[in-house]
């Protein structure tokens, strides 16, 4: 097949687990067994033969510790036959989106013809580390032979080294800009003058949204989860469907504790979960009658300052807009993950200032204002929750189950990126 060919790429089928919000504890389920979950019985309903698929891709930010290349671990126990390759991606908090477009391009330029790829993460199992204070002393006590030399070791043991290393609270931090996320959130609430007000008013109407997607049976992608115990899970437990903001106003800015607008509940939950798509050729589509939900038309990825790093969707946004001649009212609904509500509606105000799209976006002027009856109308990260690795093949395709509900035409789906960058897919109905 011609590298040059740019073949039409499919989404035949997609799901993911039920979010499920982290409680300050270790969750019931490794990213493994959220991924596998997850997989079983979308490759069961499609009837694939397993040894058809050419590659699956899974992006993961912190896989646990007997993890290492997630997304083979995963393939493995799936019983995919172990002549098909698997390979892991990391960008962030759009690792799923990764593993998505490199599908896609894969599928597109001729390398592949069927690939399972999505995303992942149990933020609720994220490591808790030894300091290095502390692996030094470990590597000192290893080395005493002596009955003495190891008392001489062990009196050396202060408090200091017990202190850990919280790895998620690293990685939610830039130290290129020395900023955790919360942190560039409120640097765009004060940047485009949104309110507390604002911020709260849209926290709010996330979680009625996803409260009322749950109740109509708009979210039947979800599989349901078990663990060990006979518990069973079936829903996005984050969501408060009892949101107001008499409720919301109560809590404390967590970020900026004088000054700060941005609190745990107009921010995105720590949550796990999981969400896998196949993704076929017109050749796989037809060889293996399968179904199909959507298209990809475009991809982009962008890079902008990790201080500003929520403004990303809309430098990501903005070119496939512009290759594909599209504007605002071309495109029928919009998935912009909810990092923040701050960083959203950052976002949206954004596309309505000439001088941020003159300056920052070299446009002529301003792209317009993206409808809010058509912007996360599902809910998004603030009720949802945003498991960092599977939050980009999430929107991807909860946005194609939208098209397909609605009957409409195209929809964009993109993401900010810690350290300052943003993806975006542009999707074609199909259904």
């Amino acid at each position: 097949m011609s590298k040059d060919s740019k073949r039409k790429v499919y989404i035949v089928d997609g799901s993911r687990t039920p979010q499920l919000k982290s409680r300050g504890k270790v969750g019931p389920f490794s990213a493994g067994d959220l991924a596998v979950a997850a997989a079983k019985p979308l490759l069961l309903r499609n009837n694939l033969p397993l040894d058809e698929l050419d590659e699956v891709i899974l992006g993961c930010m912190m896989p646990g510790e007997r993890e290492a290349n997630i997304a083979r671990v995963v393939a493995l126990r799936l019983g995919i036959p172990q002549q098909v390759p698997a390979w892991s991606v990391q960008r962030n908090c759009a690792s799923g989106m990764q593993s998505v477009d490199s599908a896609y391009k894969n599928i597109r330029n001729g390398d592949a013809n069927l690939i399972l790829a999505g995303g992942v993460e149990s933020m609720s199992r994220a490591p808790v580390l030894l300091n290095h204070t502390m692996v030094n002393w470990l590597g000192e006590m290893m080395r005493s032979r002596s009955i003495g030399q190891k008392l001489s070791t062990i009196a050396k043991l202060r408090g200091r080294h017990f202190k850990p290393v919280i790895a998620l609270l690293h990685g939610l931090t830039d130290d290129t800009v020395g900023l955790n996320m919360g942190e560039t959130a409120e640097i765009i609430a004060n940047n485009f003058s949104i309110t507390r007000q604002q911020m709260d008013e849209y926290a709010m109407t996330s979680h009625h949204r996803l409260a009322k997607a749950h109740a109509s049976g708009y979210l039947d992608e979800i599989e349901v989860l078990y663990d060990g115990k006979g518990k069973f899970y079936d829903f996005d437990d984050g969501v408060r469907p009892d949101s107001s903001m008499d409720n919301l106003a109560k809590l404390r800015p967590a970020f900026d504790k004088k000054y700060g607008k941005v609190t745990a509940g107009n921010s995105a939950q720590i949550t796990d979960g999981a969400s896998w798509l196949i993704l076929a050729s017109e050749e796989a589509v037809k060889k293996h009658k399968l179904p199909v939900l959507a298209s990809i038309t475009d991809t982009q990825w962008a890079g902008l300052d990790p201080a500003l790093m929520g403004m990303g969707p809309v430098h990501a946004m903005t070119p496939i807009m512009l290759r594909n001649k599209l504007s605002i009212k071309d495109i029928d609904y919009w998935e912009i993950n909810e990092a923040f509500a701050a960083q959203v509606l950052g976002c949206v105000k954004a596309w309505q200032q000439d001088d941020y799209c003159q300056q920052k976006l070299d446009l002529k002027q301003a792209m317009g204002e993206i409808p809010h009856e058509k912007l996360n109308i599902d809910g998004g990260g603030v009720s949802l929750g945003h498991p960092v690795g599977a939050s980009g093949a999430r929107i991807i395709l909860h946005l194609c189950k939208i098209l397909q509900r609605t009957q409409a035409k195209q929809g964009m789906a993109s993401l900010c990126i810690g350290g300052g960058q943003g993806g975006a897919v542009l999707l074609q109905n199909e259904c």
